[in-house]
């Protein structure tokens, strides 16, 4: 019967006629994003200093791995590596924590104000980041965390959308079983961490897959707040590295290659999450 069934399916997208203009075009779309990342690979192993007027010579031989070599040994780009995912990763915990502690006293739990409180994070939505930064970096200097991973990280959990996700996403877990946990005396902490929380996991997993790409690619905050190069993080790093080959493409593609690989590691071991994270969200808000 499942077999008739996938026959079925296979038959019905098969008799599409616009079938293989969507396959082509996909092909042509995959194409335009992948050739980029395969020419920064391919020029990242060519010799250093290699320069050519022929695009097509960067593809060819000869070819050389000491530019990676090099840069990991005479350059900081491991570090900023190690820093970017440190505060991307810590970020994320704190935020989802903070954001799901937030958005269930909001929606399950009974106090004066509630609603104001909601409207005052969705408020929160309405103003840029940038707005923000010399206030927050006013605090954050006053507090003394200028130049420090806790100067980097703070800042940066707070997160209304991530609030206001969650907090739909909570309204629409059934009365009954809140109901039923509460009367078996089941406390907030325990119908937040035992009930709420094992329920919300797409909308969880959609907002720490945000809250890291958006910590990993974050420049602005850590170009301001941090001082110290063995403090930088990737999107404050590669620029100062690059400016020092500003007339090269080897080097900076290198050091753009190392940077690169991990993320794309990662998207291919976690992209299935990836997806759904952006259809839940899609549906969601």
């Amino acid at each position: 019967m499942a077999t008739k069934v996938k026959r079925n399916k296979a038959l019905e997208r098969n008799r599409d006629p616009l079938l293989k203009g969507k396959v082509l075009l996909g092909v042509i779309v995959s194409l335009l994003f992948l050739i980029p990342i395969i020419w920064m690979l391919f020029v990242s192993i060519k010799p250093d200093n290699f320069s050519t007027s022929n695009p097509v010579e960067w593809f060819l031989p000869p070819y050389t791995i000491t530019n990676y070599i090099d840069i990991v040994m005479d350059s900081l780009i491991l570090r900023w590596l190690f820093n970017s995912f440190f505060v991307a990763f810590i970020t994320t915990i704190l935020t989802l924590i903070i954001t799901s502690f937030a958005a269930f006293a909001i929606s399950q739990m009974k106090f004066r104000f509630k609603n104001f409180i909601f409207i005052f994070f969705l408020l929160g939505l309405m103003i840029p980041g940038e707005a923000t930064i010399i206030p927050l970096y006013e605090i954050v200097k006053s507090m003394g965390l200028i130049d420090s991973y806790t100067g980097l990280i703070l800042p940066m959990i707070a997160s209304p959308l991530g609030v206001i996700i969650l907090k739909s996403f909570f309204d629409g877990i059934p009365k009954e079983v809140i109901e039923s946990a509460t009367i078996d005396g089941c406390s907030y902490f325990r119908l937040y961490y035992k009930i709420v929380l094992p329920l919300a996991k797409p909308a969880l997993a959609a907002i720490g897959i945000f809250t890291f790409i958006g910590s990993w690619n974050n420049f602005l905050w850590p170009y301001l707040s941090i001082l110290s190069e063995t403090l930088y993080t990737l999107p404050v790093g590669l620029p100062v590295f690059n400016s020092t080959y500003s007339q090269a493409y080897v080097l900076p593609m290198t050091a753009n290659a190392i940077a690169s690989i991990p993320v794309i590691i990662a998207f291919l071991i976690f992209e299935k999450q990836i997806v759904k994270g952006i259809s839940f969200t899609g549906i969601k808000g």
